[in-house]
């Protein structure tokens, strides 16, 4: 992997954690207020878990293949 490419993925993967970190608050605030949509706070859930998966998935293609 080229440095061009490596670069690219940080940035990739930086850019989906900020977005994991502001529905982490969005979800916080919705939560702890006593009118919640439910439906909200399942399709924002969902989509923090769909950002945890792609950052794992980009973190790991960074990582080298070594077989021990």
């Amino acid at each position: 992997m080229s440095d061009n490419q490596a670069g690219s993925l940080y940035e990739r993967i930086e850019s989906l954690k900020e977005e994991h970190r502001a529905i982490d608050q969005e979800l916080s605030s919705i939560i702890n207020n006593p009118i919640s949509d439910d439906l909200e706070i399942q399709r924002l859930k969902k989509r923090k878990l769909f950002l945890k998966d792609s950052i794992v998935l980009l973190e790991s293609k960074l990582l080298p293949d070594i077989t021990a």
